[in-house]
């Protein structure tokens, strides 16, 4: 079987076509075998997980970006249910506040970020601010950024230091422990479409749904596009992206928990070694507590 992290990973600015990733790829892996492989990866994980907060020197973000129904949820559900939550930090970004778009629009997520020791997960992330606003330009109005009257002021300049600014945020993370992986689940349209039937049919998912999900689904192709141009400008080397298949949702739980896992395990990570005068006393109270009656 090929490599899972390094065939779905993404580390220059060279330009992709997200048509030359196959949705439904599984790499040779078997659904009947995956429940299985699963639980192995989150139970080596989750040894690597405690040598992170006990070492407390690095941290970890994982981002989370797709289209709906691609199936982030459930993925985060699946691949963290093993892992210690105290350990572990989930934000869901919705639409900003108005208190949020005072600020730069990187200032909520810089917020959220995980303590050294811990994992944060995003689900989704700063990167909208390149993606659903460059489908809908009319949302950065809301930001009332100097310079910027309409949506015919968003030039390429604009979104060139947009790219800058995620990219030098991510580096600056990088250079303080925080090492930044990003997960894009690439499901296909036609899958959606099954996705979003399957939630109108059954009752206990129709909360799941809604009437604005199948607007986005119009502009597909401009999602792709926006995800095409975010992918080249932000993927690098400390922060790569991972282009997942995500049409089968066993294989693309497995790909996220072998990343996490491969990216942990090359950590320079140890366990804290007591100085010897601790050592000395724990070895005393060792001696009280075998000598109590």
């Amino acid at each position: 079987m090929e490599n899972i992290t390094n065939k779905f990973k993404i580390t220059t600015d060279a330009k992709i076509s997200l048509k030359d990733f196959d949705t439904k790829e599984t790499l040779g892996y078997k659904k009947e075998d995956a429940a299985q492989i699963l639980d192995e990866l989150i139970e080596k994980t989750s040894e690597l997980h405690s040598k992170l907060y006990a070492d407390n020197r690095h941290g970890l973000l994982i981002i989370f970006q797709a289209m709906d129904a691609a199936g982030k949820d459930s993925a985060i559900k699946h691949t963290f249910s093993g892992l210690n939550p105290q350990g572990c930090q989930v934000y869901s970004f919705k639409q900003p506040s108005s208190e949020e778009l005072d600020h730069d629009f990187l200032w909520r997520h810089y917020k959220a970020l995980p303590e050294r020791g811990r994992i944060g997960i995003h689900n989704r992330s700063h990167y909208e601010n390149v993606l659903v606003t460059k489908v809908h330009p009319e949302y950065v109005l809301k930001e009332n950024l100097p310079g910027i009257s309409s949506a015919d002021d968003l030039d390429e300049k604009f979104w060139k230091h947009r790219y800058d600014s995620i990219r030098d945020f991510e580096k600056h993370l990088t250079r303080n422990g925080i090492t930044v992986i990003k997960f894009f689940l690439h499901v296909s349209k036609d899958e959606q479409k099954e996705r979003f039937l399957a939630r109108i049919d059954d009752e206990e998912k129709n909360w799941k749904f809604s009437a604005a999900d199948i607007q986005e689904r119009k502009h597909w192709k401009q999602y792709m596009e926006a995800y095409e141009e975010a992918i080249a400008e932000t993927a690098t080397e400390d922060a790569p992206w991972y282009i997942l298949p995500a049409d089968k949702k066993w294989f693309t739980r497995i790909a996220i928990s072998t990343i996490i896992h491969e990216t942990l395990k090359g950590l320079d990570m140890q366990y804290p070694v007591l100085p010897e005068e601790e050592k000395e006393r724990l070895a005393e109270i060792k001696r009280m507590l075998l000598s109590e009656d």
